[in-house]
């Protein structure tokens, strides 16, 4: 813990999210209001603890049915921790922002999807750097909170934002909307899934293997960017 004060710890923890909230926010031409940014960010962050409990439920649930360690894996990644978080997250704007006032264009639903994700992100970040700080030194914190920029944190506004592109689409075309949103729900929960999966039991052996996810989620932002381009373009139309 030496040289690392807990507020800075805090402020060190929570910076990822906020960086990535400012580039997003960049996105809309038409600011959404302070009060609604400051309320989904907030119950999103609100949204990890239930995510732990049922988390730890469904570990131990899966731990029961006698399956070999990669499938216990794979099915506890998916379905216990990405299913879990992309629902609670999708739960967040459904009940704080899609009946607001606020919400008005197809680019604000996918925006607040990643407000709350980030809101999400930052507690989650939070929880893993104050425990880990009474193990590590400073440094050994600094380079997992960098890596979680690029990845954990990154990947919750991603999955969360292709969501919002599907979830988008669906309330202001006004068709096949259980579709589009089922559809939404499970790509955020596979990419999160399998990429939690990879680090788990292949990320972990060198930093090069690590950081390898990194282009693809690179691709993904891409694709996310179009995304919000389109859902502007929609609206206009």
């Amino acid at each position: 813990m030496a040289g690392i004060t807990y507020p800075l710890l805090l402020l060190f923890a929570s910076a990822p999210s906020f960086i990535w909230l400012a580039f997003f926010l960049r996105k809309d031409s038409h600011p959404e209001p302070n009060r609604m940014i400051l309320k989904i960010f907030l119950f999103g962050a609100l949204a990890t603890i239930p995510a732990m409990y049922l988390e730890t439920f469904f570990e131990g649930f899966f731990s029961d049915l006698s399956l070999s360690r990669t499938t216990f894996l794979l099915i506890y990644f998916l379905i216990g921790i990405a299913f879990v978080e992309e629902f609670l997250k999708y739960l967040v704007v459904r009940v704080g922002a899609l009946s607001n006032s606020a919400l008005d264009e197809p680019l604000d639903v996918m925006l607040y999807m990643v407000i709350a994700a980030l809101g999400f992100a930052a507690l989650e970040n939070i929880l893993l750097l104050f425990g880990l700080v009474q193990i590590y030194p400073a440094s050994d914190i600094f380079l997992v909170n960098s890596v979680r920029f690029v990845q954990a944190v990154f990947l919750h506004a991603l999955t969360s934002g292709l969501f919002g592109y599907f979830l988008a689409r669906a309330i202001f075309k006004k068709k096949h909307v259980r579709l589009l949103t089922l559809l939404g729900l499970t790509l955020a929960t596979l990419l999160h899934g399998f990429f939690n999966f990879y680090i788990f039991t292949i990320g972990g052996q060198n930093m090069f293997l690590l950081l390898l996810p990194v282009i693809p989620l690179l691709a993904i932002g891409i694709f996310i960017s179009f995304g919000f381009q389109q859902l502007k373009s929609l609206w206009k139309k």
